[in-house]
């Protein structure tokens, strides 16, 4: 059987069947996640969230990213209160073709960004094709039936 292998499809199919795109943007922490050439970006928008608080992790084949945005100090009375708060998580299930020892993670301007490789054998190949300028013969041998002596 051949597959069409995408390791972001599993979790594709888990938002499309429990609306959970919807619900993860207004949490807070909305993502998209797309291939570049020989990786995987995935990149998170966590404005306001202290560098510190976030943390990425791996265990198996799942991504955890956790983040935490806090309330400014002081003692006001607050006349819109829309932006998110509280301690965020995500996780990703990530596929065998991804390599996830050699994830890089970068938080710049507010955009957690993590960049995965794929593995060396998932990355796409040329075959080479053998070819001659006359066809080529398979000899084999061929099993005849001894006839039974007749008496």
């Amino acid at each position: 059987m051949l597959l069409n292998h995408d390791p972001f499809d599993t979790f594709r199919a888990l938002e499309r069947l429990t609306g959970a795109a919807r619900q993860q943007a207004a949490s807070g922490m909305p993502m998209d996640a797309y291939r570049a050439g020989d990786h995987f970006v995935a990149s998170f928008d966590l404005p306001g969230v202290d560098p510190g608080s976030i943390d990425v992790s791996v265990e198996g084949n799942a991504l955890t990213v956790t983040a935490a945005r806090t309330a400014p100090s002081g003692d006001g009375d607050y006349l819109v209160a829309e932006r998110p708060r509280g301690r965020y998580s995500r996780q990703l299930v990530l596929g065998r073709d991804l390599d996830s020892d050699r994830l890089h993670a970068s938080y710049t301007d507010g955009v957690l960004t993590l960049t995965i490789p794929v593995v060396e054998k998932a990355k796409p190949r040329r075959i080479e094709i053998e070819h001659g300028s006359s066809p080529t013969s398979i000899e084999g041998t061929r099993h005849e039936e001894k006839e039974a002596p007749t008496s």
